[in-house]
């Protein structure tokens, strides 16, 4: 099996943690406020789901511009609690379709009434979908980054990687893919074998607080954050992380933007 961790059977989404070896703060009770605030969407008690488990709040999201990002995702669902943004693949390539898992199982109602409506110039189509389909596409995707299918993500140009190799390192390094449930303990365990503290990781968030999906690292030296591109394209979860060469200038940019 793929994952650590046994999921528990309900609706709660943020319980997926396990599924894709993330910590996810539990906050309220289940039935509690949503931790995240959202303007538009206060859980009440599921008095629907009295006799049975509420059903796991995931959508799949098609027609998705093939340049697009987790961010702009999270934007296009603006005001609901995302836990997770999946990206479904196709021989390598992006296939424009996402599995989105909300926080909570009545969200799932305000999701769909996003179908249809605008992401830049394309038009977003939103469906149900269920926790089996959710799972099954996380198992493709950490197939195909560990290298179990036949139809292996795409390989970059080597002028990519050897840009990567030659840059000059200053003991900082910029991750990019994260997960958005992703917290400081996760990327110290990314990189369990350097001696890192939480105040050498910085998780950078938007205008609003969220997270990015993107973090910054700072490692004891240059040799030991060179040392640490060989982690570059591992996998946290299901996600493969992509890490680059940085600097306490660019750092402290990114921080200052989500100030």
């Amino acid at each position: 099996m793929f994952y650590r961790g046994k999921f528990i059977d309900g609706g709660d989404g943020r319980e997926m943690g396990a599924k894709r070896q993330r910590v996810v703060d539990q906050g309220p009770s289940f039935y509690g406020t949503s931790p995240a605030s959202s303007f538009m969407y206060n859980p009440a008690p599921y008095t629907a789901y009295v006799n049975q488990p509420p059903p796991f709040p995931v959508v799949r999201v098609r027609g998705l511009p093939f340049d697009c990002t987790e961010t702009d995702v999270a934007e296009f669902f603006h005001g609901l609690d995302i836990v997770d943004i999946l990206f479904v693949h196709n021989n390598g390539k992006f296939s424009g379709e996402a599995f989105c898992v909300l926080g909570y199982p009545l969200q799932v109602d305000f999701a769909l009434q996003r179908n249809r409506q605008n992401l830049g110039r394309r038009y977003i189509e939103v469906f149900r979908s269920k926790r089996q389909e959710y799972y099954k596409a996380i198992a493709r995707e950490v197939s195909d980054a560990r290298g179990g299918s036949p139809h292996r993500r795409a390989p970059r140009a080597k002028s990519y990687d050897e840009a990567k190799d030659s840059a000059e390192h200053t003991g900082v390094l910029r991750l990019r893919g994260l997960p958005f449930s992703a917290g400081k303990d996760d990327i110290m365990e990314f990189f369990k074998d350097f001696v890192l503290s939480e105040d050498a990781i910085n998780i950078t968030l938007n205008s609003e607080g969220r997270p990015t999906g993107e973090a910054f690292v700072e490692f004891a030296s240059a040799e030991d954050s060179k040392a640490a591109m060989v982690k570059d394209r591992m996998t946290l979860g299901s996600r493969y992380i992509e890490l680059f060469p940085s600097s306490n200038e660019e750092l402290e940019e990114a921080v200052s933007r989500g100030r």
